[in-house]
């Protein structure tokens, strides 16, 4: 491997022409792209309270003794103001129904005009109650035993129960996340972006992390809050101003105005009062995925995550490649096969100088996956520096591979998806 000296400090910097150059001695160049601010002064604004919260809580979990710490516990008064301000939204759009129906049912002209009118706006305004998408590969029990047994094993190691589907998709991430009527069943949207690229042990972390959200209460997911931040980010985009407007559009964008600026004011609120409590579930879920995965493949989960937009941007490159060639590759699992594999092996050459840098890069930055997230290298000190114990659920190579073979044929259809762009 080539070097070269460090313009800052003159200590001789490894080379490797597909990475960063960087000196570990004075961390010169361990930065080098400015990082993209928030748009817009509310963004801003989140970001740097995700940092403190972050911040603090970590020193408070840091600084705590064997007992049950206030901060961590369940029910605070921001959970319970939050709790309140969603029940004010739905109330809201409950007052619209019931006021439509009694203007309806009036009879008169006007009134029956008037009632229709708030009937619709309750029904757009309504919580929504999401199904499974019918574009990706959902997997059932039935489909994927051997998978669906490993979820379920997780499941009851972090104190929570499985999911009802599995729907596979490319993205580098992960998520349990509710649908049907009420919201009542689970599935985990699987992104094969991150999950081909983690070892097994790292995948029982990820299961960890993400059924761990369910364990404990965590009040943004819960069905009032989680419905009301929907319900305000639709009547937001409904109520956003008309662009370039004529006369007419112009009254209308002011008119518009005497209900955007309370439900910016209020989604602002219920997303500040959560905030806190999010992250305070994340660091939570954080010692779940140690405790189902272990506390080293916990951390190799959180390096995995420093690097996802190398693996995006690998994908996006496959896509590309594989649409400006007149001919295919490869077809059915075949080709899923290559694009998995191939971006396995590129995941794998990243050297650990290049995590290393990201993780110092990250510190600087306060880097979290989004703002209801810890900074990421705080993440990784919490879990570096817990006990070490042995996993709870052992993800053996015969068990690997039977997961694998379930997943075949998604695999390769999440893979035609990606090469046809």
């Amino acid at each position: 491997m080539t070097t070269r000296a460090c313009p800052r400090c003159a200590t001789a910097m490894p080379v490797d022409d597909r990475f960063v150059t960087w000196c570990d001695a004075c961390d010169w160049n361990v930065d080098p792209v400015e990082p993209e601010l928030p748009p817009g002064r509310v963004e801003a604004l989140r970001h740097r309270l995700s940092q403190h919260h972050g911040e603090r809580l970590y020193a408070e979990a840091q600084a705590g003794s064997g007992g049950e710490d206030p901060e961590w516990s369940r029910w605070d008064p921001a959970g319970v103001a939050a709790q309140a301000i969603a029940l004010l939204v739905h109330g809201v759009t409950l007052a619209l129904a019931v006021g439509g129906i009694l203007l309806i049912v009036q009879g008169s002209v006007v009134p029956l005009l008037l009632g229709v009118i708030l009937l619709a706006v309750a029904f757009v305004l309504r919580p929504r109650f999401p199904g499974l998408p019918d574009d990706l590969p959902v997997l059932r029990r039935a489909q994927a035993p051997s998978l669906f047994h490993l979820i379920d094993g997780v499941a009851e190691a972090v104190g929570t129960r499985g999911v009802d589907a599995v729907v596979v998709e490319a993205d580098a991430n992960a998520g349990v996340r509710p649908y049907g009527f009420a919201r009542r069943r689970r599935a985990l949207f699987l992104g094969l972006g991150l999950w081909e690229v983690l070892t097994p042990q790292q995948r029982v972390a990820l299961l960890g992390h993400e059924l761990g959200h369910y364990a404990h209460r965590d009040t943004r997911r819960g069905f009032l809050v989680r419905t009301a931040l929907d319900c305000l980010l639709a009547w937001r985009y409904f109520l956003a101003p008309i662009a370039n407007p004529n006369i007419a559009e112009r009254l209308a964008n002011w008119l518009m105005a005497v209900g955007r600026y309370p439900v910016h004011g209020l989604l602002a609120l219920l997303d500040h009062l959560t905030l806190r409590a999010s992250q305070r579930a994340e660091y939570r879920a954080d010692d779940l995925a140690a405790h189902a995965g272990s506390a080293a493949a916990a951390v190799g989960l959180m390096d995995r995550l420093l690097i996802t937009d190398t693996v995006e941007d690998r994908l996006r490159r496959e896509s590309v490649r594989a649409r400006s060639r007149s001919g295919r590759s490869g077809t059915g699992r075949e080709a899923g096969q290559e694009l998995w594999a191939a971006l396995a092996e590129h995941v794998a050459s990243v050297p650990e100088r290049e995590y290393e840098r990201r993780r110092r890069a990250g510190a600087l930055r306060g880097h979290g996956v989004d703002s209801t997230h810890p900074p990421t290298h705080l993440r990784r000190q919490r879990l570096a520096a817990a006990s070490q114990h042995p996993a709870a659920v052992l993800l053996g190579e015969e068990r690997d591979e039977a997961v694998a073979a379930e997943l075949a044929d998604a695999r390769a259809r999440v893979a035609r998806l990606v090469l046809r762009g």
